[in-house]
């Protein structure tokens, strides 16, 4: 995910540079800040229906003076958890908050049985993708843990020509926690025939809350190498979150890619931020995903078009991957 890029882009440079003197340890200060920067450049605070003045009021009176570090950072942090969104975190030397989404909700992902009695024997691993045919060589199944991990031409060549000839492919991108949006995009150009709006964006430019620029287009452009245009089964839990959202949600727009499994958890927001006086830096949602329809569901997750559990007593079945084979086949 991204962190802390373009905060000069988004805070001048001469904001986020501070004398360290006495006033900018000040816990009133550094609360205040805080809270200002979001209230007036937060994506959410509609759709998550966040009281955030009756926030500011509880939180503040938990302040007082020559509190501790570590006493600052619990009431700074507890109060940017109220927001419910993994792209809000602080950051200081010695601890980051975290709101943690997937662990809200059940378990739909894991490793151990995949790699198990889905990828083994033959298991494969190309670049970022570790792959293998499923069902009799008839479905492709290919786990791509995470758009950190960038994509190479060739080795997504290979894995696709690898499964040309499947009656379709097993997307699993379970537990990705997201990355690059160019990721998304080159993935994305592997599915279609021709260049097709798949979602809109917009960014908040005001100190009103429900302030927002126009919604820009963002679209999938058909790659020139190798594509695979049959049924593809994306399977998505919880833990598919940020980049690996907007990928979801762009699948809405595609016929040929299904999204199973659990709703994702959310993040369609650009994340962006800045420093406190106290030199512990920030970052929080700019910005808002949205479908064709402007339909602005991207970050309380997009759900599945086929809902599908794991039953965590089956140590030898994933039911996400089984229910994919039964759609393909």
């Amino acid at each position: 995910m991204l962190l802390l890029a373009g905060i000069c882009a988004f805070t001048s440079c001469e904001k986020i540079v501070f004398k360290k003197d006495k006033a900018s340890k000040d816990v009133y200060t550094n609360f205040d800040y805080l809270w200002n920067e979001v209230d007036q450049k937060y994506a959410y605070f509609e759709i998550k229906q966040v009281n955030w003045d009756e926030i500011k009021i509880r939180y503040r009176a938990q302040l007082y003076a020559d509190m501790s570090d570590d006493s600052l950072f619990n009431v700074l942090g507890n109060m940017l958890k109220e927001l419910k969104d993994d792209h809000t975190n602080l950051y200081s030397p010695f601890n980051v908050s975290v709101y943690q989404v997937d662990l809200k909700h059940p378990q739909n992902y894991d490793s151990r049985i995949v790699r198990e009695f889905y990828l083994n024997p033959g298991i494969t691993i190309t670049g970022g993708f570790t792959h293998n045919f499923i069902a009799n060589k008839q479905v492709g199944y290919i786990r791509y843990e995470s758009f950190m991990n960038d994509i190479k031409d060739d080795e997504l060549d290979y894995v696709l020509n690898k499964y040309a000839d499947t009656k379709g492919l097993i997307l699993d991108l379970r537990s990705n926690g997201g990355g690059t949006l160019t990721n998304v995009s080159k993935l994305l150009g592997r599915f279609v025939n021709e260049k097709t709006i798949v979602l809109y964006n917009r960014i908040r430019d005001g100190k009103g809350r429900n302030d927002f620029g126009d919604y820009k287009p963002f679209y999938a452009i058909p790659s020139e190498n190798i594509k695979y245009l049959k049924p593809v089964m994306v399977l998505i839990d919880r833990g598919s979150y940020s980049a690996t959202n907007d990928f979801s949600l762009a699948t809405k727009a595609l016929a040929n890619l299904v999204l199973v499994g659990d709703t994702t958890g959310g993040g369609g927001g650009l994340p962006n931020g800045g420093q406190l006086p106290n030199g512990w830096t920030y970052r929080f949602s700019i910005s808002q995903s949205a479908d064709l329809n402007k339909n602005n569901f991207a970050e309380e997750g997009v759900p599945a078009d086929i809902p599908a559990q794991l039953n965590l007593q089956d140590r030898t079945h994933d039911a996400i991957i089984e229910r994919a084979v039964l759609e393909l086949l």
